[in-house]
């Protein structure tokens, strides 16, 4: 899954460390999900979206995951 956390997380001047703690995660949880190497529980990814103040869909994207589905 693609995201925007690198990103934002930038723009708003923290570190892996920084947002971990804010959040209630590990730096190396920030950085799996950074690399594509983690993909957040629904509620981490909830606690994501709220603390930038932007929904959940702007900073994860879902597309790849729904390619294969059928309606």
């Amino acid at each position: 899954m693609k995201s925007r956390l690198k990103l934002l997380r930038a723009e708003h001047g923290l570190t892996q460390a920084d947002l971990g703690e804010r959040v209630g995660v590990s730096r190396q949880a920030i950085n799996a999900i950074e690399t594509g190497k983690f993909e957040p529980s629904l509620g981490l990814a909830w606690r994501l979206a709220r603390h930038f103040g932007h929904p959940i869909e702007q900073i994860f994207d879902f597309s790849d995951e729904l390619e294969g589905e059928q309606p």
